[in-house]
């Protein structure tokens, strides 16, 4: 066999490898509910791998190397995980749901919460995103600047609850 066919083979191999989740460089903060969505989730893929493993011959090859990428990355999100419990507060901290007004005097409330629990749909905004930043520390009547892509936005905090 050529030296070509081996490298051929191996860039294959490597090709059908799935790129790894790249694991943000900030502090690991989750809420409460923030764990346990990481705990059920590393338990899903754990049985969903088991499940897979168990059908050797028949998994799909491509499906178990997912799997176990994802069971690598929640699997050491959850081990990083610092657990953040927000108090009664008049400071904007993670947990905390805050309703602000925009300049279109649009009122709008989202919760501050870890990455892997941001769903911008359901009003969970990750604490280092922008809108994050912008309202950490803040106190009701502040009014924060909110530094977009889309162009700087003036916030004023109505409210400040913790989760």
């Amino acid at each position: 066999m050529s030296r070509a066919f081996v490298n051929e083979d191996q860039a294959a191999a490597q090709a059908e490898q799935p790129i790894e989740r790249q694991v943000s460089p900030h502090p690991n903060y989750v809420t409460p509910q923030g764990l346990v969505e990481l705990q059920e989730k590393v338990a899903q893929l754990q049985l969903q791998h088991q499940q897979q493993s168990d059908l050797r011959d028949s998994a799909d090859p491509q499906r178990l190397a997912d799997l176990e990428r994802d069971l690598r990355y929640f699997s050491q999100r959850l081990r990083s995980a610092q657990v953040v419990t927000a108090t009664a507060t008049d400071k904007v901290q993670i947990g905390s749901r805050v309703t602000y007004v925009d300049e279109q005097d649009d009122q709008h409330s989202v919760q501050l919460v870890g990455e892997d629990q941001a769903d911008a749909a359901r009003g969970l905004v990750n604490w280092a995103s922008p809108l994050g930043r912008a309202l950490l520390g803040a106190q009701p009547g502040d009014e924060v600047l909110w530094q977009r892509p889309a162009g700087d936005r003036l916030i004023e905090i109505i409210r400040i609850e913790p989760a």
